[in-house]
């Protein structure tokens, strides 16, 4: 790829810089698999493809509205402030972000190799780079990767809501990103390994949007806007 008229980065992080999507999914498995069970009707299980259809990529609540919608359950959107045990879009989203913590506390987190290559190679050209994620726990992700300092600018869930930022598949989030570098969109590029994202790249106006294929499909992503798609961010060097 040739990176002379790029400007910026703007990273999504989940399943781009870091595996933590795997983290995220098996705690929207977990999660989701204990709300079937609880329904008065026989539900089909819980699978990955539910995570890329209707999660991935998106804001927590947003997704769990998402889904429980595709199976029919109907429940009161509730409040941010909802216990994790309240059976409402918002506890449910609570409960996943409380399972998540916990595995990544025992667990912790690395960068993709390949990711960590690209991050330097950037570094080294004096190219920007900023984190835009939909999770309001990418800083805490990024402290355990030992990725933190790399970013002077990081777009999470947190800020979107402060700034009230649609989440993706609009840009609006990237678009702030850009500013905050005090970047213009045609010169930077955004990384992304969910089809809302890339959609939310492909809407803003950005110079180009690599696709990571992590699991939604190189034809998928291709099809959802990416201007090219990778398997590892090293291939990009």
């Amino acid at each position: 790829m040739n990176w002379d008229p790029v400007t910026a980065v703007l990273f999504d992080l989940d399943g781009v810089l870091t595996p933590t999507a795997e983290v995220h999914m098996r705690a929207w498995e977990v999660m989701f698999t204990r709300v079937l069970e609880q329904q008065p009707t026989t539900q089909e299980p819980y699978t990955d493809q539910d995570y890329f259809a209707y999660i991935d990529g998106k804001p927590r609540y947003e997704g769990v509205q998402d889904f429980l919608d595709a199976r029919g359950i109907d429940l009161p959107t509730g409040e941010p402030t909802d216990p994790p045990e309240l059976m409402t879009v918002c506890g449910l989203g609570n409960r996943k972000n409380e399972i998540f913590n916990e595995v990544l506390a025992e667990e912790g987190i690395a960068p993709y190799p390949g990711s960590l290559r690209l991050l330097d190679a950037l570094e080294q050209r004096g190219i920007a780079m900023a984190v835009v994620s939909s999770s309001k726990n990418a800083p805490s992700v990024l402290a355990t990767a030992g990725i933190a300092d790399r970013f002077p600018v990081v777009v999470d869930g947190s800020v979107a809501a402060r700034e009230q930022l649609p989440g993706k598949p609009a840009p609006d989030t990237f678009l702030y990103a850009a500013r905050r570098l005090d970047r213009d969109p045609s010169g930077c590029v955004v990384v992304e390994d969910a089809v809302s994202g890339v959609r939310a790249g492909a809407a803003g106006g950005f110079a180009r949007v690599v696709g990571v294929d992590r699991g939604a499909g190189h034809g998928t992503l291709l099809e959802a806007g990416a201007d090219e798609v990778v398997s590892d961010l090293a291939d990009l060097i």
